[in-house]
């Protein structure tokens, strides 16, 4: 069955308000997208600062390990000096304990000769 024209035109109309809505809703979409893309860049600039700011944390934190680095070291040449130190102490507590030795045997001789004078002078009073 053939369409009437005004049947037609209303089919015309019609697809032509579709066109017009479709049109209207992809205008809409590319603001959207338009509005979307400033975001990224504005977010992407944004981001851009954070990592030159961290870029610039990174640096001073290479830089202050370098000096705990350097720091190390020098403890560890400390360290090593206590440590020879520590054994020459050790050697003289050594030699030390030796002489205390020595003065408890001559200590231990004294006493036996103070055992010795004190019976003679026991004997001596007595005579």
């Amino acid at each position: 069955m053939p369409m009437s024209d005004a049947a037609m035109e209303r089919k015309v109309d019609q697809l032509d308000n579709d066109v017009q809505a479709i049109y209207e809703m992809i205008a809409s979409i590319d603001g959207t997208l338009r509005r979307h893309h400033n975001r990224l860049d504005e977010i992407s600039a944004q981001l851009m600062g954070v990592n030159e700011r961290l870029d610039g944390h990174d640096q001073r934190f290479d830089a202050v390990d370098k000096r705990f680095d350097a720091v190390d070291k020098r403890f560890d040449a400390v360290d090593k000096r206590f440590d020879a130190v520590d054994a020459r102490f050790d050697a003289v507590d050594a030699r030390f304990d030796a002489v205390d030795a020595r003065f408890d045997a001559v200590d231990a001789r004294f006493d036996a000769v103070d055992a010795k004078l004190d019976r003679v002078l026991e004997q001596l009073a007595r005579d």
